[in-house]
């Protein structure tokens, strides 16, 4: 019986967590951005790499415009004095080996680093100098494989767009 029961208290709690998380959205609108924050000035992040990768720092930009748009949590502004700033640099790209088939390279791993710094310009202070890093994998015998590693490249730039919205908008 103390079996069954326990079970039974599991499931729900299961049951409960699948739903809950499941019924949240991705926005963190209302979040703990402390309430003197009202905008951010996001400044073109710059490409480091050298690695002759085009509109890097366009992609990685672009993205993070769009995820601080979506977010709501502060309203993005492309001049002026803003409450807030982030800046950033790409500043590598790795791209290595995952696995081989026999003497054959399947699949290679792409690495990307970012480093961003973000600047309460109320407060005068910075909230954080912070290095990001994601990868992605493709297929090194895709048809194209220019295309496979620009969309490994592509995900790995939306994963750090991702993580340094939430490093601006959780962290406090």
């Amino acid at each position: 019986m103390k079996k069954f029961f326990r079970l039974t208290i599991i499931l729900v709690i299961a049951l409960f967590s699948t739903v809950y998380f499941t019924a949240c959205s991705y926005s963190f609108t209302g979040s703990s951005v402390p309430e003197h924050l009202h905008n951010i000035l996001i400044h073109g992040f710059k490409d480091k790499t050298h690695s002759g990768e085009a509109n890097l720092a366009e992609l990685l930009t672009n993205l993070i415009v769009e995820n601080f748009i979506t977010d709501n949590s502060l309203t993005v502004i492309d001049k002026g004095k803003a409450d807030s700033e982030l800046s950033g640099s790409i500043i590598s790209i790795k791209d290595r080996m995952e696995t081989v088939t026999g003497e054959t390279i399947t699949q290679r791993k792409v690495t990307v680093k970012v480093k961003a710094v973000y600047r309460d310009n109320v407060k005068k202070k910075k909230v954080f100098d912070k290095t990001f890093s994601a990868f992605a994998t493709y297929n090194n015998n895709a048809d194209d494989v220019v295309q496979a590693r620009a969309e490994a490249i592509a995900t790995a730039l939306k994963q750090i767009s991702d993580d340094i919205l939430m490093a601006v908008v959780a962290r406090w």
